[in-house]
């Protein structure tokens, strides 16, 4: 049914389903589910220990032999900057007060390392079929010993210039990541995102500009948009924000709620939860604060001082400090189990390409 076979001969998977590695929602029940089912599961790494790497990755060989897919961030670890720090925690004074904690009180740093020694070592203990990057690619040294593991390497472009400059630094595939895309902008050569294009242009640009496979990723949450990719040339999708409406997502209640009640203009580019750009549902401190702000630290220092109010805000049911990461197709989604999902995401593409075939020659005999 799916013509272009280049990623899923590559990594040896059955249907040109990738699982978006999403920090923090996703972990190893769902990338067991998806992997059993045929597609790629994808375990995020950013925000795990090397032990909580190795404990996640346990429990996915126990379970399931199939390829995964382990993801990391690749972003250079910003200098501190205590008065940019200082001036971030004053903007977020009132809300500290209006909750009850003290603005005064110093904040931990949060976890959300770059690849490094350690994430490398666990990479070269488990061999996995595939490792995927956002933020571009780790230092050369890292990365030949993540392809001396015979490991095919992803990562994210958002432009054309992006997608050259992965190939010519040894990607062997390529998210195309659009503008309709939920969570972080895996934007590395620019940080500009007034200027960034959505899947529906990007993919079959990027398609043309390298010879690797192209994954399209970014507002596809049926078999419209897996078709949709096929017609750009893609060889596979990836799939996020429906995921999140999974049983097997480790997210919120309030984001439950919100992504349950999201239409297409609900979500947001905002720095304000990481310092990074990201898309999410827009709630209370994006609409006061953000959705940019030219005060909040660079990534992923901004995130600190966000940490202490959205604990306290989530303990009494409110998600108005939290990150509701979402994608524009949010209103697509459906709940159910991860591997009934990825089935239902082929079959629903291949019915929906049945009816393009039978109405194609009726087309031409009128």
């Amino acid at each position: 049914m799916w013509p272009n076979r280049r990623f899923l001969d590559i990594v040896d998977i059955d249907l040109p389903i990738i699982q978006a590695p999403m920090a923090g929602s996703v972990t190893s029940e769902m990338v067991i589910a998806v992997s059993e089912a045929g597609g790629l599961g994808s375990l995020p790494c950013a925000m795990l220990t090397p032990d909580q790497m190795r404990a996640e990755l346990g429990v996915i060989r126990q379970r399931t032999s199939r390829p995964l897919n382990l993801n990391f961030f690749c972003h250079r670890q910003p200098a501190p900057d205590p008065s940019r720090e200082s001036a971030w925690k004053q903007r977020l004074s009132a809300y500290y007060r209006e909750l009850g904690l003290d603005p005064k009180t110093p904040v931990a740093a949060v976890n959300r390392a770059p690849f490094d020694e350690a994430a490398c070592e666990v990479v070269e203990e488990f061999k996995p079929q595939v490792v995927s990057f956002h933020f571009g690619l780790p230092v050369s040294h890292l990365l030949e010993r993540v392809r001396a593991t015979k490991a095919t390497v992803i990562s994210s472009a958002t432009t054309v210039d992006e997608a050259r400059w992965l190939q010519e630094h040894g990607c062997d595939a390529i998210v195309a990541q659009g503008y309709e895309a939920g969570g972080h902008r895996g934007l590395f050569l620019s940080d500009d995102i007034t200027s960034q294009a959505g899947t529906l242009a990007l993919v079959p640009q990027i398609v043309d500009a390298v010879t690797v496979p192209v994954i399209a990723a970014g507002g596809i949450g049926d078999g419209r948009g897996v078709v949709a990719a096929l017609a750009l040339g893609a060889a596979a999708v990836q799939v996020g924000t429906a995921f999140l409406f999974c049983p097997e997502a480790k997210v919120s209640c309030m984001h439950r709620a919100a992504l349950r009640a999201a239409r297409d203009n609900g979500t947001v580019l905002t720095n304000v939860f990481t310092g990074r750009p990201a898309r999410g549902l827009a709630n209370r401190v994006v609409r006061e604060v953000g959705p940019v702000s030219d005060l909040a630290p660079a990534f992923p220092l901004a995130a600190s001082a966000m940490a202490p109010l959205r604990a306290k805000a989530e303990a009494s049911g409110s998600g108005d400090f939290s990150p509701l990461w979402s994608g524009q197709a949010a209103g697509l989604g459906r709940e159910m189990s991860a591997a009934a999902l990825t089935a239902w995401l082929m079959a629903d593409a291949a019915a929906r390409l049945q009816d393009l075939a039978t109405q194609v020659p009726a087309v031409r005999d009128q």
